[in-house]
């Protein structure tokens, strides 16, 4: 019996959606905006909300791969005793589209990065010199992935359990322990 044209799309169809099923299937977990091997930063142009456009090749120099900004000893005589030098796509064009960023970091003596926050990055430290005292201020709640979550920074700042050295409180909000005691008495529940 010769099998009817209809019988054969059917087969057919059946015998495609099996090699369909069976063949390992693309993954779609990566970043929704793809990083690029080469775009050199075109500093001239406007930044999209994420990223410079890219330089022409022609264009592309041995200049925009070098930073040496990481071997220079900041200015750390200003209110914090902080000196931060940015290693970004702004002084290091070549970083552009990577999700790189580095930046050298000199304490002087009491020196205080005051608590901050990256929203689009993670962030390690190297101590090459000294010690520092660091840590993490949390929430302590856990957030699903797809709900936004919030934090409530007085919260987390005045009420956090253990407690934010008084030392790193004063000095970030350039009061005396008084005004710091004043704002976590109205946080005692």
């Amino acid at each position: 019996m010769v099998p009817s044209p209809s019988s054969s799309l059917i087969l057919f169809c059946l015998t495609v959606s099996l090699l369909l099923l069976l063949l390992p299937l693309p993954s779609h977990c990566a970043d929704p905006d793809p990083l690029l091997d080469l775009c050199v930063a075109n500093l001239t142009a406007s930044a999209s909300s994420s990223n410079f456009p890219c330089k022409l090749p022609s264009e592309v120099t041995a200049d925009d791969f070098v930073f040496d900004g990481l071997s220079k000893q900041g200015n750390v005589t200003n209110l914090f005793g902080v000196a931060v030098t940015t290693g970004n796509v702004l002084s290091f064009p070549g970083l552009n589209t990577l999700g790189l960023s580095m930046n050298r970091v000199d304490f002087g003596p009491g020196g205080i990065n005051p608590p901050h926050s990256h929203p689009r990055a993670s962030e390690i430290g190297i101590v090459i010199e000294g010690k520092i005292l660091s840590g993490i201020v949390t929430t302590k709640k856990c957030v699903l992935r797809h709900l936004p979550g919030s934090t409530v920074l007085p919260l987390s700042l005045f009420a956090a359990a253990p407690s934010i050295p008084m030392e790193v409180l004063t000095k970030t909000y350039l009061v005396d322990e008084d005004a710091i005691n004043a704002v976590k008495s109205k946080f005692v529940f």
